[in-house]
């Protein structure tokens, strides 16, 4: 059996070098798309093509042998480590721009929350507030605004001035000087000038108010003594014309 040479077993392992190397590149192409799968494939094809050869050309041509087959495999597996990293660059870029959009989406969910919020708080504000506003508006209504038909029912809001009816009964009510006593012949008959003088300081000490300075119940009150009829639904200015 003769032995091999120095170049036959370069050959040799330029040859198992070359079909490892399309072996390799045909698993890799199986990852990738359509298109740099196909580039692959043939880069692996060129490879075990160059390692399909017989012992008997190997003894023949060592050396042109060898030389395909590492030109076949260097081939082979460059390009094989440039599809593996062009996989791997899209990879990362894909993954980045996945954090990316989660980032954002998780941004503008805590935004829309924090929005939503707010919008609660605010609205919880100006429902506590309502009451508080709407209680004083109520009771002024109820004060300046009576119905028509309890005008003259309603007792006025406004503080009354005094009028002439309770101005005579205040002077009626005067201390009056205590008239001399009647002899025991006349005890029985009634003390005539009492009354005279009573009246005398009411007409003269007390002047009559104006009209116009006049609440609109004390021009009712004059309207009522001066016999007058149809004043309950009138105004102010019409009281006076007819007590004029």
């Amino acid at each position: 059996m003769s032995q091999s040479t120095k170049t036959e077993r370069k050959a040799i392992a330029a040859v198992q070098d070359a079909a490892a190397a399309a072996k390799f590149a045909k698993q890799v192409a199986k990852t990738l798309p359509a298109k740099p799968a196909k580039k692959l494939r043939a880069f692996a094809d060129a490879a075990k093509d160059a390692a399909d050869v017989s012992k008997k050309a190997i003894r023949k041509r060592p050396e042109k042998i060898a030389k395909a087959a590492d030109k076949a495999s260097a081939r082979a597996v460059t390009a094989t480590e440039s599809a593996l990293a062009r996989q791997q660059r899209k990879a990362a870029e894909k993954a980045k721009k996945a954090a990316a959009e989660r980032k954002a989406a998780e941004k503008k969910a805590a935004k829309k929350a924090a929005a939503k919020a707010a919008a609660q708080k605010k609205k919880g504000r100006k429902r506590d507030a309502a009451p508080r506003a709407a209680k004083p508006v109520s009771v002024r209504r109820t004060q300046l605004t009576p119905a028509p038909e309890l005008a003259g029912l309603v007792a006025p809001t406004e503080p009354a001035q005094p009028e002439p009816a309770t101005l005579e009964a205040v002077i009626s009510l005067e201390p009056v000087a205590p008239a001399p006593e009647p002899a025991a012949e006349s005890a029985a008959e009634p003390a005539a000038p009492a009354r005279p003088r009573a009246r005398r300081p009411r007409t003269q000490a007390v002047p009559v108010p104006a009209l116009d300075t006049l609440t609109v119940a004390a021009l009712r009150e004059r309207a009522r003594d001066a016999g007058r009829t149809g004043y309950s639904r009138l105004s102010k200015a019409q009281l006076i014309e007819l007590l004029s």
